[in-house]
């Protein structure tokens, strides 16, 4: 068994002008990517248009579409509003989503690769922002956030894509216990309770506070632990995506690996019918906000078969039973024996003492700082300063962003190397389909008229119509697979041609 599957994360920065509290974060944000397609993707001739036409952002897992007329307007991913977006070398998109800037990496293939797409999307975010700081005369900000601080979440949500045949009634059962637990590890801290923050105090996760479902399809309104959206960008016989809304926006990169490899272990745990429902909170919102207000970690939940639990005793539930499922299995790869040992090493740590996790855990390095200067200035939990150094560890300028500065002198752990995170600026990962995408951004870039996760549209000169290359199987198009052909074909019309005869059509 293996944490390898088909991930993502998409992430929506949060975004400020000092001083200019009325400036329009719709604006900005286009500013941002426009600076960022101006500079430079438009010098090498990237102009490719998002392709819209295969989304279906209404359809419900649960077996039903809902109406245009009763979504709210956010959950209308699918229409082009005019505002910028843009498609990367490598294999990920930059657009603007709603008030916000968003980066959603490329499809790749495991946890560790899900660390250093999402650094090039910070790397990506914090170069386009300083662009459109020169070209606005403003100083724009950005940060790896999830709530402004006055009532406005905004997400960092992960893609797996999962075994249609897996009943959604078992994927809800199986995940609500572990969702709603797992901010102990992949909590990014936030001061203030409640969603506009006025109750003072420390919590685990910035977006527990606004949930206030269990399952549903809307993810800015109703938020649910749950999200129901079935648009797999792949084949849907085979696959569902999971849409999960409930994390974290991470700055700690350990925090980032841990949080996607255990939720893969816990996916094939579910896909092999070796994970009993037997979990579940009796009140599941309540404990996701009881738990996310306890640091101390003591709180005890009362689950539907009457026992009560804390947050780690559920975990560490998870963890044994993800053991004895990859014993029994045989050995796994050295990524998923990395996962399983960090899992099981970071409860036993919680249930010691969580500050000693401060190099590895967002919360638990945020806490330390935070009452570093509370200890210091006889600081109350209501203090401005305190908001202030909470919004600062997660700027992602890395002159000023806190918890990258930690992250500079050692004080936070790093699983990326400089050179590998500035590859993945330019470069798709080579064993999924991101590959095929990205090589045809950069080598036919003129003939592109449009392109989206499962499928690219080519303009050919003398043909009619526009010609559409589906990509709806993630693990194909990798370069191993397409190298040889993208060699063999100098133009956009080559390789349509040499892709013809391949599948022989």
């Amino acid at each position: 068994m293996s944490v390898q599957r088909i991930m993502g994360i998409e992430t929506e920065f949060g975004i400020s002008v000092p001083g200019s509290p009325k400036a329009d974060p719709i604006v900005l944000s286009s500013q941002v990517v426009g600076a960022y397609a101006a500079a430079v993707l438009n010098p090498l001739g990237l102009r490719t248009d998002w392709d819209y036409s295969e989304e279906s952002p209404l359809r419900d897992a649960r077996g039903f579409d809902m109406s245009r007329s009763e979504a709210d307007p956010s959950q209308l991913t699918n229409e082009d509003i005019g505002t910028a977006n843009l498609i990367l070398p490598n294999g990920a998109r930059l657009y603007v989503d709603h008030a916000h800037p968003e980066y959603s990496s490329p499809e790749i293939s495991n946890p560790l690769d899900a660390v250093r797409w999402d650094r090039a999307g910070v790397l990506i975010a914090a170069r386009a922002a300083t662009l459109a700081s020169q070209f606005s005369n403003q100083d724009i900000r950005l940060y790896k956030n999830n709530t402004d601080g006055k009532g406005a979440s905004y997400g960092c949500h992960e893609n797996f894509l999962v075994d249609r045949a897996v009943p959604f009634a078992d994927l809800v059962s199986s995940l609500i216990p572990f969702f709603v637990t797992r901010q102990v590890y992949a909590g990014a801290g936030r001061v203030g309770i409640g969603q506009e923050g006025k109750t003072p105090g420390f919590q685990l996760s910035q977006r527990a506070d606004f949930f206030e479902t269990e399952v549903g399809l809307e993810t800015t309104v109703k938020r649910p632990i749950i999200n129901t959206r079935d648009e797999p960008h792949a084949d849907p016989e085979r696959y569902r995506r999971l849409h999960v809304i409930i994390g974290d926006a991470n700055i700690a990169e350990s925090a980032t690996f841990l949080k996607l490899g255990t939720t893969s272990i816990v996916l094939s745990m579910i896909e092999a019918g070796e994970l009993a429902a037997d979990l579940v909170p009796r009140r599941p919102v309540m404990a996701l906000h009881e738990i996310s207000h306890d640091p101390k970690l003591q709180c005890r939940i009362e689950l539907r078969d009457g026992s009560w639990r804390t947050a780690l005793d559920i975990q560490e539930d998870y963890c044994e039973r993800a053991g004895k499922f990859l014993a029994d299995r045989g050995a796994s790869d050295a990524m998923t024996a990395d996962i399983l040992n960090r899992w099981q090493r970071t409860i036993t740590t919680l249930r010691h003492d969580p500050m000693i996790l401060a190099e590895e855990i967002d919360w638990v390095a945020k806490l330390r700082i935070l009452e570093g200067y509370r200890e210091r200035d006889s600081l109350a939990w209501s203090s401005p300063r305190l908001q202030l150094i909470d919004l600062q560890y997660s700027d992602i300028d890395p002159a000023r962003g806190v918890g990258l500065r930690l992250e500079a002198r050692g004080s936070l752990t790093r699983l990326t190397t400089d050179a590998e995170a500035d590859s993945a600026v330019v470069n798709p990962p080579t064993d999924t389909r991101a590959y095929f995408r990205g090589q045809c951004l950069k080598r036919y870039a003129d003939r592109i008229a449009a392109a989206g996760w499962d499928s690219i549209v080519f303009d050919i000169p003398g043909q009619v119509a526009l010609q559409r290359v589906p990509t709806l199987d993630p693990w194909r198009g990798t370069q191993s697979q397409v190298e040889e052909i993208f060699t063999a074909s100098p133009t956009a019309s080559m390789l349509l041609e040499n892709l013809r005869q391949r599948s022989g059509s």
